[in-house]
């Protein structure tokens, strides 16, 4: 069985990674799910969260929301409506947004929508937690 598998994480806009991977994470729309190389076919639904993949010694970040994994024993390839490498999280904008989504929550208002304001405090929180992991120091 091969060590390592390919792996392309792709959004409406452009291929986010093209690499290879000896193993990863995903949020699957129930929960996350650990996949390595020879891994049954599967296709899941995305939830919003980080997908983390290893190869080698390296071990990369990145936030997803929504979309689509087909897994194959030698190829995973992530549909994503957004994508985004820890490395490239905006946290300025970030925690602005993650601070707009914890007010609205907050508010108790009966006309903000606490389903997108719980959608959009999670989309931001996996965008700073994702920068950090990846070593940006202002994350919060």
């Amino acid at each position: 069985m091969a060590d390592t598998f390919q792996l392309e994480i792709v959004t409406p806009d452009k291929l986010v990674v093209k690499d290879t991977a000896e193993e990863m994470q995903i949020p699957g729309k129930n929960g996350y799910m650990g996949i390595l190389p020879g891994h049954a076919p599967l296709i899941s639904e995305l939830g919003v969260g980080q997908i983390s993949y290893r190869n080698g010694h390296e071990t990369h970040y990145l936030c997803v929301a929504w979309g689509f994994a087909e897994i194959l024993p030698d190829k995973v390839t992530i549909l994503a409506e957004t994508a985004e490498r820890g490395e490239e999280v905006d946290c300025e904008r970030a925690q602005k947004a993650k601070e707009r989504a914890e007010k609205r929550l907050a508010s108790g208002d009966a006309e903000v929508d606490v389903a997108r304001a719980q959608n959009a405090l999670a989309k931001a929180s996996n965008r700073l937690e994702a920068a950090a992991k990846e070593g940006q120091t202002t994350a919060h």
